[in-house]
């Protein structure tokens, strides 16, 4: 009875941490759905590191046309 237990418990503590180390991973709330459709937030990382980089770009050309 006593490894039956610790067999099941093994399995769920397994389970639980997985999703929470996938979570985790992704820097997302720990309860949180592992399993969503992350292309729309990988779209929207990517498209704030453009505009990021566009207005970088701006800068430093306005920086050497002043000089």
């Amino acid at each position: 009875m006593g490894i039956k237990k610790y067999i099941i418990g093994a399995i769920v503590g397994g389970v639980i941490g997985l999703w929470c180390g996938i979570n985790i991973g992704k820097d997302k709330p720990i309860w949180s759905n592992p399993i969503t459709n992350e292309e729309r937030r990988i779209a929207d990382k990517a498209k704030s590191k453009a505009q990021e980089l566009m207005n970088d770009a701006k800068k430093a050309l306005r920086e050497t046309l002043e000089e």
